[in-house]
């Protein structure tokens, strides 16, 4: 059976209280009991001396052998005035433990006191016998005593003196005393136990909350927020629940918009495909046209490869699937070898190359596959928004640890309102860059995340109308040296003055 955490925490705090109760009882009743049989001894112990001087004096005078007829009788009296006087009975026995003498007051079961009682009084060489009991059958009840061994002149053994008062008080006074100490401690238990109710349902009243809103939250409903304040424990709990769902209600928005812009991205040349296949299948198109179309499903074709492998590539990149194979190299290789592999299509476009006449060597460490889809992507952007006989230009600066590489061309450029997405996920902004729709809108946040991962930062300027320039950081060197300069993503607007090359 599955216990709650109000049942868990009441149960163990009226465990421990009632422990502690007991434990305090126990010592309680174990300190006063101390406390009442040394303050009891230590009266007896009083009498005790009051009588031996007594009975020496009698030694003295040598009369302890006129114990009977009138001689007794006084002193029979005397011994009764000191037991009312201390609330305790007198008892002298003699050297063979034969009663003696004894007030009226003591009930003896036997006339001769039990030789190993007399043997214990015996071991006593410093100080009083001391005992709560019957000695052994002697007393018809249990009493403190007090006892001593009394020596006369010369060291004569005289007999045993022997000081008793009953125990009965004690017992009914610790009897009243546990009495109250029960009612105190059921008042006490009745209180905590309201206070720890209340207390209970105060600490798991918001757990509770939190507990609602995750079934909310496991059924699909990320809207869920804790309503709890207060900066202790719980609290804190409740900011940690409402922070990760406000995360994943994100993320589940972002992985919707994502299929959405996949189905779109999809659907887009799937269907110019579909109609124009089905355009030559039913004659539509006449045989004389094929072929052109047949190139623009070739085109439409590749371009869902290319959209399908781009999906492949952030999947594995930002699952950390990719193992980074960095080392030292010439980042001017890679510029000049992307260049190179878009010869014909900068051709075609009459586009002019600056920038690599003069490249000096300059050192990075990355992954050089990493860096050549950054650069060959960066360039196939600037290739499709660049304008007939426009520029492109490359330039590759160390600064200090760092090195920082751009690609610039003139153009049309990036709206402001559109400079903070354009590394979003399928973020196509066609309009201020209307020379060319085609892409995916994957390019560029591929790039950003290939930079990061290399260990450099990514970032976009733009002239509207003008031109556009895309600048990223790479580590000139190991990247332990922990004095790396960082750049910022952000994109930056419309500058004035000269680009830096």
């Amino acid at each position: 059976m599955r216990k709650s955490i109000s049942v868990s925490f009441f149960s163990t705090a009226a465990f421990l209280l009632i422990m502690g109760i007991a434990v305090m009882g126990f010592s309680e009743m174990y300190l006063v009991g101390r406390y009442f049989a040394e303050d009891k001894y230590a009266t007896l112990d009083t009498v005790l001396d009051v009588a031996s001087r007594a009975v020496a004096v009698l030694d003295e005078e040598d009369r302890l052998t006129e114990l009977t007829g009138e001689q007794g009788a006084r002193l029979s009296e005397s011994m009764d005035l000191i037991s009312d006087t201390a609330d305790a009975e007198l008892l002298f026995l003699a050297p063979d433990g034969t009663v003696q003498l004894r007030t009226g007051g003591l009930a003896a079961q036997q006339a001769v006191m039990p030789p190993a009682v007399l043997e214990q009084v015996d071991a006593q060489s410093e100080g009083a016998y001391h005992a709560l009991s019957r000695l052994d059958g002697f007393l018809s009840e249990r009493h403190y005593v007090a006892g001593r061994v009394l020596y006369g002149t010369g060291g004569r053994k005289l007999g045993y003196l022997f000081i008793c008062a009953s125990g009965a008080g004690f017992g009914a006074f610790l009897s009243n005393m546990f009495s109250n100490f029960l009612l105190s401690a059921s008042l006490m238990l009745l209180c905590a136990t309201i206070l720890t109710m209340l207390l209970t349902q105060r600490l798991t009243a918001p757990l509770h909350k939190i507990s609602e809103a995750a079934k909310k939250f496991g059924g699909g409903d990320f809207s869920t927020r804790v309503d709890v304040a207060g900066d202790d424990e719980v609290g804190q709990l409740a900011q940690t629940f409402n922070t990760m769902a406000a995360n994943l209600e994100a993320i589940d928005n972002s992985r919707a918009q994502f299929m959405g812009n996949i189905a779109h991205e999809l659907r887009t040349p799937m269907t110019t495909i579909k109609g124009f296949i089905d355009g030559i299948l039913d004659g539509t198109i006449p045989p004389e046209l094929q072929n052109h179309y047949l190139q623009i499903v070739s085109q439409e074709t590749g371009r869902l490869a290319r959209l399908v492998q781009n999906m492949l590539d952030i999947t594995k990149l930002e699952s950390g699937e990719y193992q980074v194979n960095a080392r030292l190299y010439n980042i001017w290789d890679t510029l000049t070898g992307a260049a190179l592999s878009a010869e014909q299509r900068i051709t075609e476009g009459k586009i002019e190359i600056e920038g690599l006449e003069n490249a000096e060597k300059t050192l990075v460490y990355a992954d050089p596959d990493l860096i050549h889809q950054v650069v060959y992507n960066l360039l196939d952007n600037a290739i499709k928004f660049t304008p007939e006989g426009g520029t492109i230009r490359f330039s590759a600066v160390a600064l200090g640890p760092e090195v920082e590489i751009a690609i610039w061309n003139s153009g049309q450029g990036i709206a402001p309102e559109a400079l903070p997405f354009v590394f979003e996920r399928f973020y196509k902004e066609d309009q201020s860059r209307g020379l060319n729709a085609r892409g995916s809108g994957l390019g560029l946040h591929i790039c950003k995340v290939l930079v990061n991962l290399s260990g450099g930062q990514i970032r976009a300027e733009s002239q509207q109308g003008e031109w556009c320039r895309f600048v990223f950081t790479l580590p000139a060197e190991l990247p332990n040296k922990k004095n790396l300069l960082r750049i910022s993503d952000e994109t930056t607007g419309p500058q004035t003055g000269p680009i830096p090359l």
